[in-house]
């Protein structure tokens, strides 16, 4: 759908995938018109989309905490004289373990993380059917609808505000999407399907079953109804499959940062992709260590339980709310689904997910605030790189230089020619930037051999080397274009004269091919002298020229674009290059500074 709102997703290579798709799949529903039409409606779409987001990230800082706390909280039963402080530190301690091993991927060390989950879905459903059969074994009759419309019916207002504790024995279902980037989605079913749902069926009705008889022990009613004798390797096992769960969240923090920042709504950051031939396996070290401070904090600061969980189940229950209404929207305008089950999905799931949002809602002041000030500061970051972005790309997409005006600028006689092999780096595929009008009006200058280099990244692991690399002429002497397509898993280390090699090999097979077609009768030796010149300028020195450009905030701004402008320059200039780490020598290097006038 073209819904996008930057001007960068209207380039052309995307248009005509999207009328092909137009194409492909019929008409466009009244929907798709409306949302297309509309700027109001797509930026509304844009905000839901970021709030969702912003409070899955915030998932994955309240996750971490709470599943480790509320794991190490069980040294406390065995062990009276040790204070909720020193548990804090220990959950602390081993968080930092956690987010320290993420470097080394979820590959090198996942193969702990199946046999702790094995033992994890073995033990705790073994545990609960021996509680159930020792304490209470009609606890099933609680399948039975009468009991909860009667605790509605008795409790009112009160058992709408206990929903809002509920929530927490479905977390995270609502990070599925993550478990993506590693298994199908048939393996997700099958293991959800025979050992995670019966597992926590088994184990909740287990501490139910304790809980009847015991009910002054709710505070803490799974360490509770753990047997003494196997007391300590049930605390082995919780703790460890809290790790692993937290493990989850962070891998669908590190995710859904990656692809928002592939799409241009978050400030770059380094992302290593940590696996061959998994796109999802991914790990950004900034992200990575400020979630283990924004995890630890979240511990020291607030280290009672309850706060969390409250904060916890606000997130969660946003996040799925969000979710159901998204997948609506695909729903009707891609999939085209049949009306009938569109209105029975959407029914079903919003008016469950939106009764457990209004009960949970009530906790904000008690801890629910937390994901709102995660998600607030979140969005602040994410709409000021946007709008950045978004009056950066209109300029240049505005100023953009075309061919014919560059053969207006090289034909004057002001304008030199000067040896050597340049390669000029603009991001704009149906134009050349304006970094490169402002160089030569200023230089007066420019390599007798230019090529105008693009970097695009592709979604796949590694790239044929016969793919890699994609030259044309340019209608111009000594002027060519050269696009450099890498997949995620792909080095890019140009040190050397092996990447200029390449291209000037590329550009010679071209020169030979493009002459031979019926378009150009070029002679022998006017091939040859076009070869020659390319030999010659790479002898004589290679340049990278790439540019750095800048916003002129002047008197003519508002004071709306001074603020948003100013932000997202200070994002800017502390952010990673648009350019991935070429590895090109210093001495190479050439950066052309440019105010851009909003």
């Amino acid at each position: 759908m073209n819904i996008g709102i930057l001007s960068s997703n209207r380039v052309s290579s995307n248009s005509s995938l999207a009328h092909s798709m137009h194409e492909s799949t019929g008409k466009i529903s009244q929907l798709g018109k409306f949302f297309e039409s509309s700027m109001v409606a797509r930026r509304v779409l844009l905000f839901v989309a970021i709030l969702g987001m912003c409070m899955l990230i915030g998932d994955g800082i309240l996750t971490p905490a709470i599943s480790v706390l509320s794991a190490m909280d069980g040294l406390r039963a065995p062990f009276p004289s040790i204070n909720k402080s020193l548990v804090e530190a220990l959950s602390a301690a081993v968080l930092v373990v956690l987010f320290l091993l993420q470097k080394f991927g979820t590959s090198r060390v996942s193969f702990l993380f199946s046999p702790i989950m094995g033992a994890w879905t073995l033990t705790t459903p073994l545990v609960g059917i021996y509680s159930i059969i020792h304490y209470y074994p009609s606890i099933f009759k609680a399948l039975s609808p009468h009991y909860i419309v009667h605790f509605f019916w008795r409790n009112g207002k009160e058992g709408w505000l206990l929903l809002g504790g509920t929530v927490l024995c479905i977390t995270g279902s609502e990070a599925l999407f993550a478990d993506l980037g590693h298994f199908n989605r048939t393996s997700i079913q099958i293991a959800f399907l025979f050992t995670i749902y019966p597992s926590l069926v088994l184990t909740y009705a287990g501490q139910t079953a304790y809980l009847i008889r015991n009910l002054n022990d709710h505070d803490d009613g799974f360490y509770k109804f753990i047997p003494t004798k196997i007391y300590w390797p049930i605390f082995i096992i919780a703790t460890s499959a809290a790790i692993v769960a937290s493990q989850s969240l962070i891998s669908a923090t590190f995710s859904i940062i990656k692809q928002s920042v592939v799409l241009g709504y978050f400030p770059r950051v380094k992302v290593v992709h940590t696996s061959d031939n998994k796109e999802g396996e991914v790990y950004s070290p900034e992200v990575n260590y400020i979630l283990m401070v924004l995890c630890v904090a979240v511990i020291l600061i607030f280290g009672d339980g309850k706060e969390i969980g409250n904060a916890f189940g606000v997130v969660v229950s946003l996040v799925m709310l969000i979710t159901t209404v998204l997948l609506t929207l695909v729903m009707i305008i891609i999939w085209r689904t049949p009306p009938v089950l569109v209105a029975l999905y959407f029914f079903v799931f919003f008016t469950m997910e939106g009764i457990y949002v209004s009960a949970v809602c009530t906790k904000i002041l008690e801890g629910g605030w937390i994901p709102f000030a995660i998600s607030f500061i979140l969005a602040l970051i994410m709409f000021g790189w946007f709008y950045g972005r978004q009056t950066k790309i209109e300029y240049e997409l505005t100023h953009k230089m075309t061919l014919d005006r560059l053969g207006t600028l090289l034909s004057n006689p002001g304008v030199q020619r000067v040896l050597g092999l340049c390669f000029f780096y603009t991001n704009i595929q149906d134009g050349l930037t304006p970094v490169l009008g402002h160089y030569i009006k200023n230089v007066k200058s420019l390599h007798n051999i230019t090529i105008f280099t693009t970097l695009r990244y592709l979604l796949a692991s590694k790239v044929d080397p016969h793919e890699r690399i994609v030259v044309r002429k340019m209608g111009l002497k000594g002027v060519y274009g050269c696009v450099i397509q890498y997949g995620y898993a792909d080095s890019l280390n140009l040190e050397g004269d092996d990447f200029v090699g390449q291209v000037i090999e590329s550009l010679k097979v071209h020169i030979q091919d493009f002459s031979d077609g019926v378009q150009c009768g070029a002679t022998v030796a006017e091939i040859q002298a076009e070869i020659s010149d390319l030999e010659e300028a790479k002898h004589a020195g290679v340049v990278h020229i790439r540019g750095k450009t800048r916003f002129y905030i002047g008197k003519s701004c508002g004071w709306f674009d001074r603020i948003m402008l100013a932000f997202y320059e200070v994002m800017h200039n502390n952010c990673r290059s648009a350019l991935p780490a070429l590895g090109v020598p210093p001495p190479q290097r050439i950066e052309v500074g440019m105010f851009y006038e909003p």
